[in-house]
């Protein structure tokens, strides 16, 4: 088991504290192991966890019952409690029952979701301003060698980072079997179910077309159009709602525009990125012939684990992968498979060279000879970027 000690320390500071601590992201993406360690640091013997997701604990998903539960389980201690709630989002008024058991106890409270609503919405008003929140992502390439050691950064793009393939040595089939059944249980349960969609070939259709063009710019216009061409007529709008959803149940990430020197989001060339690229290998293959794409939802998706808010940038006709802010500080990104011909030095530096501030620009690749910087913006293999301690 990986010790997800990046996470650990940015929670550390917040334990003990009187402040919730909401640990959401992908269904099975980590979040229960991550709340199982927090439990062993504290290791406390005045503990309660529940996992909502078991049907023992079925009785309990409504919030008055929850509340009752864990007030006999305290009863009239003064010690302070450590209260962990897995997948709260099962509990019918949880916000109600948290709330309560925060001002009533002396209690230091954990709880996961598999979805980003969990802190919106009329009910989280209980809670508001009594929380703190961490987005759990599945193993980054650093996690992944450090459980899979010799293991390549090959395999990494083609079997992703959801956590319990290291448990199964990446047996292909038994792999795929797993990321098709992680794939249908976050479609279901925190897609269709949550949002009562009656359409679910509709939506299996539309996640299909986005795993397609990870990383592609493309509107609801053009999936509208596509499903026109198929002979089936789809409403922008019901394709947002869709999309929204997935974004919701951390299965996409969606990437704004930004025009740099306008400084201003722009409404077109939206992008969106998978949580996990092994997800797209389960559905619909290829990740290894589409390495260059699957390599800039890698480095999509590393950029947020290391906290830095990021969006798609143009300069006039050019586009920038990404811009990376955080701390009132940004990055320019540009990735790209092979970086050895001169034409594909020129298109992938000319982009960086456009932009006319002073932030740091870095060229990020898998392939290729070139080796220092091209006009004072350096180059830098991939793989030792992604396992650099940033």
């Amino acid at each position: 088991m990986v010790l997800r000690e990046d996470y650990l320390a940015k929670i550390r500071p917040f334990m003990g504290k009187d402040i919730i601590k909401v640990l959401t992201g992908v269904r099975r993406g980590g979040k229960s192991v991550l709340l199982q360690q927090i439990k062993q640091e504290i290791n406390s013997p005045n503990t309660l966890y529940l996992n909502f997701e078991d049907l023992s604990n079925q009785p309990l998903c409504e919030c008055n019952a929850l509340h009752d539960f864990v007030c006999k389980q305290i009863g009239d201690s003064q010690e302070r409690f450590y209260l962990f709630f897995d997948e709260i989002q099962e509990v019918a008024g949880w916000e109600k029952a948290i709330n309560s058991l925060r001002v009533k106890f002396k209690a230091d409270i954990y709880i996961t979701g598999s979805n980003s609503r969990l802190l919106s919405g009329e009910l989280a008003t209980y809670i508001a301003g009594r929380y703190v929140s961490f987005v759990v992502y599945p193993f980054s390439f650093a996690e992944f060698k450090l459980i899979n050691e010799g293991h390549t950064l090959d395999e990494y793009i083609q079997h992703g980072g959801m956590p319990f393939l290291s448990s199964i040595q990446f047996a292909p089939d038994v792999s795929k079997n797993y990321l098709q059944d992680v794939f249908n249980s976050v479609v279901l349960k925190d897609i269709v179910k949550r949002n009562n969609i009656r359409d679910v070939d509709l939506l299996e259709r539309i996640i299909s077309y986005a795993l397609a063009n990870v990383g592609k710019s493309f509107s609801a216009t053009s999936i509208s159009k596509f499903f026109k061409a198929e002979k089936r007529t789809i409403a922008p709008e019901t394709i947002l709602n869709y999309l929204k959803w997935c974004e919701e149940a951390y299965l996409f990430y969606r990437l704004k525009c930004q025009d740099i020197n306008g400084k201003k989001m722009l409404k077109v060339n939206e992008k969106y990125y998978v949580v996990d690229h092994g997800l797209r290998e389960a559905i619909i293959g290829a990740n290894l012939q589409n390495a260059e794409i699957i390599l800039e939802n890698i480095v999509a998706l590393e950029l947020l684990r290391r906290g830095y808010k990021i969006c798609v940038g143009r300069v006039a006709d050019k586009e920038i992968d990404f811009v990376a802010e955080k701390d009132g500080n940004k990055l320019y990104v540009q990735v790209c498979y092979l970086l050895n011909e001169p034409s594909t030095i020129t298109r992938e530096f000319n982009s960086l060279l456009a932009v006319k501030d002073n932030y740091p620009k870095v060229v990020l690749f898998k392939e290729g000879a070139f080796t220092g910087n091209h006009e004072g913006i350096p180059a830098e293999k991939i793989e030792a970027w992604l396992l650099a301690n940033q």
